[in-house]
């Protein structure tokens, strides 16, 4: 059974609804797979949840999308638990394919927004607009496994669209496609974020996450660290100092008050300032091992900041 068919036949709701996730927890025998999770993804906002494998992110999407049980917590969409008939307002893209291979695209398509209680003719008109927008509407006679894999991504992705969804969750969508598809997708969930629906998507592209997303939430080990707005992530980082100093030794900044060394390679530094940290100082030791060719303030981007928080 694919993951469009548990979701069944039903009305669409509207949008303005914000998707609730509270205090989820859940665990595989002694394995603790997510441990309190909490966030909420509000209309018209696109949310970055980010984490390694094995993070909990698919987990926490399937409890959102009621195919699996949380041994607590809840999930919400309007303050409304969710039930079958939430379910079927929702549009989820999975990260495995979950599409019938030997079946034609534009019938398939078609077929999963009358699922969802769309009549066949506006379903039809829906399949024809979103396989344009996604640059499939020339493959709507072709079966999805005569498709590249990009081109399937995007199928996926019409098929979560296709019934006009209340909310959209969606994993890793991007992985696989080209920088133009990127580009194509990225579009489509703006798209769908100024209509005012809640979008929900999980990613390793950090820097994608970076430039798309409103807010973040980054998930270690089944336990959110934080979440925020992408600039409150990075500041909460702290500040960091990039210094070029082509003659500096490896340890030339140990030592110093509220200074940690992040990074040394070929005389460029980057440095965490903390509590005591005087960045004059700072200069003055860079200075006192000889020419310094940059010196520049910096707020971590997102994915130094990931590889911070998971280590």
């Amino acid at each position: 059974m694919t993951a469009q068919q548990q979701l069944g036949a039903g009305p669409v709701t509207g949008t303005g609804a914000t998707l609730e996730v509270d205090a989820l927890t859940k665990r595989y025998g002694g394995t603790v797979a997510l441990d309190g999770v909490s966030f909420d993804v509000r209309p018209g906002e696109i949310f970055g949840f980010v984490g390694s494998n094995g993070a909990g992110k698919t987990t926490t999407m399937r409890i959102a999308l009621g195919v699996l049980a949380a041994d607590s917590g809840q999930v919400r969409l309007g303050g409304r638990p969710v039930d079958l008939d939430v379910r079927r307002t929702i549009g989820y893209m999975p990260e495995e394919r979950g599409l019938y291979p030997k079946m034609k695209v534009g019938e398939q398509l078609t077929y999963l927004a009358e699922l969802h209680g769309v009549d066949r003719a506006a379903a039809r008109r829906a399949v024809l607009r979103w396989a344009e927008q996604l640059g499939v509407d020339h493959r709507l006679g072709d079966t999805v496994d005569a498709l590249s894999l990009g081109n399937q991504q995007r199928v996926q992705l019409a098929a979560a669209l296709v019934h006009d969804p209340a909310v959209l969750v969606l994993d890793e969508p991007f992985s696989g496609l080209d920088p133009v598809a990127v580009d194509v997708m990225s579009e489509v969930l703006r798209e769908k974020a100024r209509a005012g629906v809640p979008v929900l998507f999980s990613s390793h592209q950090l820097d994608l996450v970076q430039r798309l997303c409103d807010r973040v939430g980054i998930l270690v080990a089944g336990r959110m660290r934080t979440v925020g707005t992408v600039g409150e992530v990075r500041r909460g980082g702290g500040t960091r100092l990039e210094v070029h100093a082509p003659a500096a030794a490896p340890g030339w900044a140990q030592g110093l008050p509220g200074v940690t060394v992040l990074t040394h390679d070929r005389g460029r530094t980057v440095l965490a300032l903390g509590d005591g940290a005087d960045d004059q100082r700072v200069l003055a030791a860079a200075l006192a091992t000889g020419p310094v060719r940059g010196f520049t303030v910096t707020t971590p981007s997102l994915t130094d900041l990931y590889r911070e928080v998971v280590a």
